[in-house]
């Protein structure tokens, strides 16, 4: 199976770079387990495995912002993912399309993107 080629870390989890597929606009990085990779693999909608939880989910099930998976790849030691994904609305759960929506300017974080949706709205405070 194409999963044994990949290399999981000791708690049984690689990490997964999610990037619009057509720009490449990195949106934010996640964990996978094995069967959220094949969980992905036969939906086409990305699953995760969240650490705090310890369950799988899939992205928009609770807010809606779903991830179609365009494409999946892996690098050459075969320990990270990277998914292309069409984005409903926005990947970060702050509200933002990506979760890297600070750059550091002059030795402060600066906020460089508009909030794409309320997450108060989505999510409830």
């Amino acid at each position: 199976m194409f999963t044994d080629e990949l290399k999981f870390n000791g708690q049984g989890l690689i990490p997964a770079v999610v990037c619009d597929h057509g720009s490449g606009e990195v949106l934010m990085v996640a964990w996978m387990n094995e069967d959220a990779v094949k969980q992905t693999v036969e939906t086409r909608k990305a699953t995760y495995w969240s650490r705090s939880r310890q369950k799988s989910w899939v992205k928009g099930e609770t807010s809606g912002n779903v991830q179609k998976v365009h494409w999946i790849r892996t690098d050459c030691d075969a320990d990270v993912l990277m998914l292309g994904v069409e984005q409903t609305s926005g990947a970060c759960h702050e509200g933002y399309r990506s979760c890297f929506y600070r750059e550091l300017r002059d030795g402060q974080w600066e906020i460089i993107q508009e909030k794409v949706f309320d997450p108060d709205e989505v999510y409830g405070s």
